[in-house]
């Protein structure tokens, strides 16, 4: 109503539509208040009255609206089967939504006992694990505790056997007679050299090595993996060892190496890494010059130095753990010249290779007096075996015994090539 367009119409309050006394009443144009609404304008898509058709609608198509009604009503009617269709699926829609949430509430409630299950197995698995390493840690300090014990009794039974033999020699050589001395002189000599003969240890045969690991594998607790480990281990520099089949020899320019096996107190392998290794490779003679090596932890106690000298010679190879020298460190290094590759061919006869010349020679120094009668390797000096044109090698994989032959060589050493 406060709409310029709409300000004249009537305006019927939808709850006085459902009145059945409306629905028999003619309608009434609203231009032309007198005429009714029987016409129905296609173009405008409304119902109209004469004076709509005369005035406004001139020229439209139109028709009585008992005559379109139908038409328009069954594309209502179409529209409306359509829609009834689409609220069918989204009331099954909502229904799925429903029943999902209903799932999704059900389903956490079942995954959130499984994880208060889960949780409470595995901090019991925790606190029995936390008990296992409390009482392993108990034991063993115990046990250390024990063996420091016996070891402080040892050497206290040894320190009063040496102050009983001592303060009973100070007596005699203050107050004993002369004839008092030579004739206990051999007892006391005796026991004085027996107790000085007796071997102990200047430290303390057991250490405080007691470490905790976090990041340890443990293994099953209940069912549960957990992880911490104690470790009693300590490395001794003394203990641990080099190995290799070329510790002391090496090539210029090629790559070699050695293996530390690191042990602890008792001799035993770490079997675990992390240690401080540190390696160093100097020339003797050439006091600028060093080899830098590459030490690899392998995690199980053992590291790989790996390095590749530049300069043949003498090296000093110093080894250390935790700044200390290793057994068998430092130790000497012999750097060799560089490995020399085969000048020649690796072949069964000069003869065979020249096709029977009688002036081939070969450096394995075999000849063919009378000419070449065939094959067989039974000519004067020659190996018996395949072998190297340039140095009578036998071996294919080998270094060469010669250095590049020189032109007079070349002249009189066979020279093969492969066609």
């Amino acid at each position: 109503r406060r709409q310029k367009k709409t300000a004249s119409h009537a305006v019927t309050e939808l709850e006085n539509t459902k009145d059945c006394s409306q629905a028999g009443k003619p309608l009434f144009c609203p231009s032309h208040p007198t005429e009714r609404l029987r016409l129905f304008c296609e173009q405008c898509d409304q119902p109209v009255c004469r004076d709509c058709i005369v005035d406004r609608h001139q020229q439209h198509p139109y028709d009585f609206t008992g005559n379109v009604v139908h038409r328009h009503g069954n594309a209502l009617r179409k529209l409306l089967k359509s829609t009834q269709q689409r609220m069918g699926t989204l009331e099954g829609v909502l229904s799925q939504i429903d029943d999902m949430g209903s799932a999704v509430r059900g389903r956490a409630e079942a995954v959130a006992t499984e994880i208060y299950l889960f949780a409470s197995g595995y901090v019991k698995a925790i606190e029995e694990h936390r008990d296992r390493l409390l009482k392993q840690l108990e034991d063993l300090k115990v046990q250390k505790e024990n063996l420091l014990h016996l070891r402080k009794a040892q050497l206290q039974q040894l320190l009063l056997d040496m102050r009983t033999g001592v303060e009973f020699t100070e007596r005699l050589l203050t107050s004993g007679s002369d004839l008092e001395i030579l004739i206990t002189k051999g007892v006391v000599a005796s026991r004085l050299a027996k107790l000085n003969s007796v071997a102990y240890n200047t430290y303390p045969s057991v250490d405080d090595g007691i470490q905790f690991s976090p990041q340890e594998r443990a293994g099953q607790c209940c069912g549960y993996e957990v992880f911490g480990a104690i470790l009693n281990k300590v490395v001794d520099p003394a203990r641990c060892t080099l190995h290799g089949d070329d510790l002391h020899s090496a090539r210029q320019n090629q790559l070699t190496g050695f293996t530390l096996l690191c042990s602890d107190t008792m001799g035993e392998r770490m079997g675990r890494g992390g240690e401080a290794v540190q390696v160093t490779i100097m020339h003797k003679d050439k006091r600028d010059c060093a080899v830098k090596p590459t030490v690899c932890d392998n995690g199980d106690g053992t590291y790989h130095i790996s390095y590749s000298p530049e300069e043949p010679g003498l090296y000093a190879v110093c080894v250390y753990v935790k700044g200390q020298h290793v057994q068998g460190s430092p130790f000497t290094l012999m750097v060799k010249n560089k490995f020399r590759e085969h000048q020649g061919v690796f072949h069964c006869c000069s003869f065979c290779s020249s096709g029977g010349q009688k002036a081939a020679r070969c450096a394995c120094g075999g000849t063919m007096p009378g000419g070449y009668q065939g094959c067989g390797h039974g000519h004067k000096g020659h190996p018996g075996c395949s072998h190297w044109s340039c140095c009578g090698q036998v071996k294919e994989s080998s270094e060469c015994l010669r250095g590049p032959p020189s032109d007079t060589s070349q002249r009189s050493l066979l020279r093969t090539v492969a066609l």
